[in-house]
């Protein structure tokens, strides 16, 4: 699970914060710490999907799922366990 928070922090630092040292907690809310937007969600689902080859589906595009660290590696977990 830790590889998953690594892989998708180095993601969001090359590609949001554009290489930026800012830090943020494994649990915090990229939306509340605005390290993402609507069309950011939409470039970490299309990265989550090729890193990963799941796939995430319309009703899983979620906060519970995609609006943190933690989130993230719980919900790529449970889909490559499917």
């Amino acid at each position: 699970m830790q590889a998953i928070k690594t892989s998708v922090r180095q993601y969001i630092q090359d590609n949001f914060l554009m290489g930026s040292a800012e830090t943020y907690d494994d649990d915090a809310s990229f939306m509340d710490a605005q390290l993402l937007d609507s069309t950011g969600f939409l470039e970490l689902v299309h990265f989550l999907e090729d890193s990963y080859g799941i796939k995430v589906e319309d009703e899983e595009m979620m906060p519970e799922n995609l609006d943190s660290l933690d989130a993230v590696a719980r919900f790529v977990m449970r889909k490559r366990a499917a």
